[in-house]
């Protein structure tokens, strides 16, 4: 069965738009290098036809989705970012018909485990998507034999494709990955305020990348740069963040 391309670059309703942040040149590999390369080399139509991502919070799994569909819809070909995190707001019947497109990312697979429907219909994409030679990126915390799983079919299916852990950046290149953040934001960020937050935040980029967006807004609206003493005055007046940091 030949692969069906609906118009070049056309983004499905369930898709979100690819942020300029999610781009494979933003991402600092660490020692991920392995599977940072296999998701550019699906993203461009070679290597495995299934990879599989999993690992902590933060440890840039939906960066790394998202980058891929980006890259996607740069190459004219389509691709849908479908975010499983809050199954009950969504259904799976928008499974149905994903084979026709070029690259289907779910995130967060962990939402759906153990919901017999929800595990049924992925089957039953995987299955067409293997047929159409359709491709798909799956991200979820832990391994798909770890995942609450009631379908072993779905696991053994998941199982087969290439599966790739996403270990922690060291402090150095999590202040890296910080920067280049930061830099494609038009924002300066030292590196003595990235340490100071280190001391005061949990050590994962989706915290850190969020609280540079509140450091965004409030620098460009105060014209202030982000010194320690500026980031220590922001981390004292925003709730979220005392909350986020513990």
């Amino acid at each position: 069965m030949q692969h069906k391309n609906p118009s070049p670059g056309t983004q499905l309703p369930l898709a979100i738009g690819w942020r300029a942040a999610a781009d494979f040149d933003q991402f600092v590999s660490g020692p991920n290098g392995l599977a940072v390369k296999s998701v550019r080399e699906l993203a461009n139509g070679q290597g495995h036809g299934c990879v599989y991502l999993y690992g902590q919070p933060g440890s840039g799994r939906s960066h790394l989705l998202r980058a891929a569909c980006r890259t996607m819809g740069m190459r004219g070909q389509t691709a849908a970012y479908l975010p499983l995190g809050a199954p009950a707001e969504l259904s799976p019947a928008l499974l149905k018909g994903l084979e026709d497109v070029g690259l289907v990312a779910l995130d967060d697979l962990d939402g759906i485990a153990g919901d017999a429907d929800w595990e049924e219909s992925l089957f039953h994409l995987y299955n067409r998507l293997l047929e159409c030679r359709g491709r798909i990126l799956v991200a979820a915390s832990r391994r798909p034999c770890d995942l609450a799983m009631q379908l072993p079919d779905l696991v053994s299916r998941l199982s087969a494709g290439l599966v790739q852990r996403l270990l922690p950046l060291s402090d150095d290149q999590l202040l890296e990955a910080l920067q280049r953040r930061a830099m494609s934001r038009g924002l300066d960020l030292p590196a003595d305020t990235g340490r100071y937050l280190f001391g005061r935040l949990p050590r994962d980029a989706g915290t850190l990348f969020a609280l540079l967006d509140v450091l965004d807004e409030k620098a460009l609206a105060e014209q202030r740069r982000l010194t320690v003493p500026f980031v220590r005055e922001v981390l004292s007046q925003t709730p979220w963040t005392r909350h986020q940091g513990g």
